[in-house]
């Protein structure tokens, strides 16, 4: 996204200074912003931060001192753990600041709610970081179907081969229900967001099914609050059960799927494992003229479209490179910290969505529910209109 440099700068607050921290680093370089304070209860998260920027900003333990200070800040990215995501945001825009929430929004539905329903009272603009709406894989994708080159979407399949999951949601918070609900929400959410996306609709009823299949079989267990990712993570750790230290609690599923009916008579699933040697996504997209699926997520895969009739064939119709991600989910932060500074900056439309990313959780936690109930079918609950309409027009839905 190009900034206009008559652009006012935002004021950016970084409000927690753990793994997701190091987007700050993407403010200075859109243009658009400066960050003029860090927030974090723990002083040692807050100076590992500061090095990572050119600025030197002001530092406070929390939301509430941040704002009695009355420091110079005019937006804010909301960083911390999930499940203080409303605690944290809330009092945010109801003071006016623009919000950027790290995704999921929230990890129950209500919570949910209740940040949309603090941004549509407020009028604060309030942006959701569904970094994966900026992805290339995505967007290649999105072209294809608005192109209508595989007809009227009817069925989404994405498997998440999730080959960092011991290091990434075992070791941690992550892997507590309490703290996250489970990781159909945690990591289910971001995919759940693209099908949304990719078929133009929202779920209304969703089955899971899944289960912790194999991280409870590992015993070595560590308390890793005083540690960081950076600390633990090796692609040496494997095969899984080879794993040590994981979080002393461990009660979210490692392998889980979700069933789920669309608006408009969409169908679509989901499925997640934890220990897979690999680590991507495979969408498979078919419409009423074709199908396309993705070979790879990031720069060197290609998304192919089959749209004749035949047997096999391997390399189908149509073969679109997928390019501009070497980084992956790092070359879409940046893109998606320069669309929430230019939204916060001068409204108008976004790829993201705040309604979505709502809904979102509102399937992930349906499906949740339904797998921890014997697969029994939950429906999604829907926002309530009167705050859908605030955000109309504000995202591309």
């Amino acid at each position: 996204m190009t900034i206009s440099p008559s652009t006012p700068e935002a004021r950016v607050a970084v409000i927690g200074c753990g793994a997701r921290a190091g987007i700050a680093a993407h403010v200075a370089s859109t243009g658009a912003g400066i960050v003029t304070a860090l927030v974090d209860p723990n002083p040692a998260a807050r100076e590992r931060t500061a090095a990572r920027l050119a600025e030197s900003p002001a530092q406070f333990a929390g939301v509430g001192e941040l704002l009695q200070a009355g420091a110079d800040v005019t937006a804010a990215l909301v960083l911390t753990p999930d499940d203080t995501h409303a605690e944290v945001a809330i009092p945010l825009l109801e003071a006016g600041i623009a919000v950027f929430c790290e995704k999921p929004i929230t990890i129950t539905t209500a919570d949910a709610d209740q940040v949309l329903a603090a941004a549509a009272r407020s009028g604060t603009p309030l942006y959701v970081g569904h970094n994966m709406r900026h992805m290339s894989v995505v967007t290649t994708m999105r072209d294809i179907i608005r192109r209508g080159e595989i007809g009227a979407v009817k069925a989404i399949w994405c498997r998440h081969f999730v080959g960092h999951g011991g290091d990434y949601y075992f070791k941690d918070w992550h892997a507590e229900r309490a703290r996250g609900t489970g990781l159909l929400l945690q990591k289910g959410a971001h995919d759940i967001d693209v099908i949304h996306w990719l078929a133009g609709a929202y779920t209304t009823r969703v089955t899971g099914m899944g289960g912790l299949t194999l991280y409870d079989q590992v015993t070595d267990r560590r308390d890793n609050s005083d540690r960081t990712m950076a600390d633990w993570f090796s692609e040496d750790n494997w095969p899984p059960l080879a794993q040590r230290e994981l979080n002393p609690v461990i009660d979210v599923e490692d392998l889980s799927m979700v069933q789920m009916q669309l608006e408009g008579g969409i169908f679509a699933s989901y499925q997640q494992c934890h220990y897979t040697p690999d680590y991507w996504r495979n969408y498979t997209v078919i419409g009423t003229e074709g199908r396309m699926e993705n070979f790879g997520d990031s720069a060197g895969g290609v998304v192919r479209v089959w749209n004749r009739r035949s047997g096999y064939r391997a390399e189908g119709d149509a073969e679109y490179p997928i390019v501009g991600d070497a980084g992956g989910h790092g070359d879409a932060d940046q893109r998606t910290i320069a669309e929430f500074l230019d939204f916060a900056a001068h409204g108008g439309t976004t790829a993201t969505s705040p309604v979505a990313a709502r809904n979102a959780v509102a399937t992930a936690v349906a499906a949740t529910e339904s797998l921890r109930a014997g697969s029994l079918p939950r429906d999604v609950p829907p926002l309530d209109p009167a705050i859908a309409s605030f955000f109309d027009g504000k995202a591309t839905s």
